[in-house]
């Protein structure tokens, strides 16, 4: 069996190379695929095709993704979410190094020097005492986020010689076996606010994030304190940010997210979306991406889904794959399992999951299901898709 694998932006060839050619059908101008790899097109306005089981985006966020019509259409969106954790880290740590010692406003004042080497150096002696910054150990880094990527920024800052104080009532329990033993747990996100001298934001941008710092929990803080954001604009209210830094509420606001309103100030530190720009992040997010596809499709198995629950189940030998996206609602594993009992086939396996208002459930049976048996189950109501997958080739 062949699958068709549609790529909409240029995806690297080290996750490319995960999807074998024997199997898989690769390539931009691939018709009626079964599954798209994206990383910046924008899908919101491009018609999804029924074909289309899986999307998955190689990077951590899916607003380009129209996830609620997804859903609708038993479509299995994917992430890849710590591919390119040490990426954004790292850039996490030079941000924060920029401002502590002043880094942006001392090249833009040796940019300006001019006159004989003399001259230079007499200028660098009377002007370097503005640009007096300060060091981290010691000094309190508040995170609010702690998955894949906060973890390393609080490890990393801990290695650092720095405090920190953590915040998320969601952390996972793989995160947080991965999380220093050094990192404070804070009881609440203004108790964030009040004693970080740094602090660092690693949310999604989801309703309840949006403005996450705003006035209100800007005025909490230090008047020395910097503020850093590499992981989406909104979760910032910039207009708040620049009032903190015109009065002296905070320090300095470093960001992966230029805009107009921010472009131009003096305490702003903008760079141009660089989180994830690196090789070695492209590639990770692409491997990832492509494992996930090809698990999906080949065995039915969801791993990192944004609108699917987690879903994995092993494979025996001789045995076929029902696989089912629907809605979660009561019932539904029971009119399946009749429906395909009736037909006379004896299932082997059987995994329901849910997630919110929708579940996926994956049915192996013994011997082959045939097509009047899928139509009855997509015909059930609350059935979103179905597909039969056939016994996984030894190779996979």
């Amino acid at each position: 069996m062949t699958y068709r694998i549609k790529t909409l932006n240029a995806i690297s060839s080290h996750g490319l190379t995960r999807l074998p050619k024997e199997t898989f059908e690769v390539g931009n101008d691939v018709e009626h695929p079964d599954a798209i790899l994206v990383r910046s097109a924008d899908l919101h306005s491009v018609p999804l095709d029924a074909s289309v089981k899986a999307i998955a985006r190689a990077g951590a966020g899916t607003n380009n993704i129209p996830i609620s019509d997804c859903s609708d259409a038993g479509v299995v969106v994917f992430n890849t979410p710590g591919a390119n954790a040490n990426a954004v880290k790292e850039l996490v740590i030079i941000g924060m190094l920029l401002a502590a010692r002043n880094i942006s406003p001392a090249m833009a004042f040796s940019r300006s020097l001019e006159g004989a080497d003399d001259v230079i150096d007499q200028a660098v002696e009377k002007g370097k005492k503005q640009f007096v910054g300060f060091e981290l150990p010691g000094r309190v880094l508040g995170v609010i986020g702690l998955g894949a990527i906060g973890v390393e920024v609080a490890n990393a800052a801990i290695a650092l010689g720095m405090k920190v104080l953590g915040y998320d009532p969601a952390i996972t329990i793989s995160h947080a076996w991965k999380l220093s033993p050094d990192v404070v747990r804070a009881n609440s996100i203004e108790e964030v606010f009040k004693r970080a001298d740094v602090l660092t934001v690693h949310v999604p941008l989801i309703d309840s994030t949006r403005g996450l710092v705003n006035a209100d929990r800007l005025a909490l803080m230090k008047s020395r304190a910097i503020v850093l954001n590499f992981a989406r604009g909104g979760i910032v209210d910039s207009s708040a940010v620049l009032e903190a830094l015109d009065s002296g509420g905070i320090r300095a606001y470093v960001c992966d997210f230029p805009s107009r309103t921010l472009l131009g100030h003096p305490k702003v530190i903008a760079l141009p979306h660089l989180g994830a720009s690196t090789g070695e992040a492209e590639d990770n997010c692409a491997r990832m991406a492509a494992d996930q596809v090809r698990d999906f499709l080949v065995n039915g198995n969801i791993v990192n889904s944004v609108n699917f629950p987690e879903s994995v189940l092993p494979r025996e030998d001789g045995t076929a794959r029902l696989a089912i996206t629907n809605r979660n609602v009561p019932n539904m594993v029971a009119q399946v399992s009749t429906v395909v009992g009736e037909a006379g086939v004896n299932i082997s396996n059987l995994l329901n999951k849910s997630r919110g208002d929708l579940a996926y459930t994956m049915i192996d049976v013994d011997g082959d299901l045939n097509g009047a048996v899928l139509e009855r189950i997509l015909a059930t109501e609350g059935v979103l898709s179905a597909r039969v997958i056939p016994p996984a080739p030894a190779s996979v």
